[in-house]
């Protein structure tokens, strides 16, 4: 079983699940990807910052969506988001972000059982909940940047 990753995990454990975690190579990740993380809570976005950039990725972080918006959604590649977030939560970005940027990916995560169940009876996936698997994550953002990559390169045939 993987462990839980969150806000109290470490920089040597995020590398230790980045170790473990299985190799999905796109064109985006080798360029490093930009992700936005979206959370009020500011342990779990340095735990995710760690994670990400262990995995080659750059991060940039966010306390609010509207923080967020503010800064625009043109540069990043995906989106991670807590779903209770006060103020704008996760649902409300992610349905921003699809009208703005239909092509761009938002993760969504919560350590909220209501939430998470609110958002798969919505049929909203990816939806993470806190602590989550650390291996998994990688892997879903790998295989979503894969995905585009994909797409991009269909649209341009």
């Amino acid at each position: 079983m993987a462990e839980g990753y969150g806000p109290k995990t470490t920089k040597k454990a995020a590398r230790d699940s980045v170790s473990r975690c299985p190799k999905v190579r796109c064109e985006v990740t080798l360029a490093k990807a930009t992700i936005a993380v979206v959370d009020d809570d500011v342990g779990m976005l340095e735990s995710l910052e760690d994670l990400l950039e262990s995995s080659g990725y750059n991060t940039i972080k966010f306390t609010s969506a509207e923080a967020l918006l503010e800064a625009g959604l043109r540069r990043f590649d995906l989106v991670i988001a807590d779903i209770g977030m006060p103020a704008m939560d996760g649902f409300e970005l992610r349905d921003i972000a699809r009208q703005q940027r239909p092509d761009l990916r938002v993760f969504l995560m919560t350590g909220r059982h209501e939430l998470s169940e609110r958002g798969r009876s919505k049929g909203i996936v990816p939806l993470f909940r806190k602590p989550f698997d650390a291996p998994a994550l990688i892997e879903a953002i790998g295989v979503a940047l894969a995905t585009n990559v994909a797409e991009d390169d269909h649209d341009d045939a």
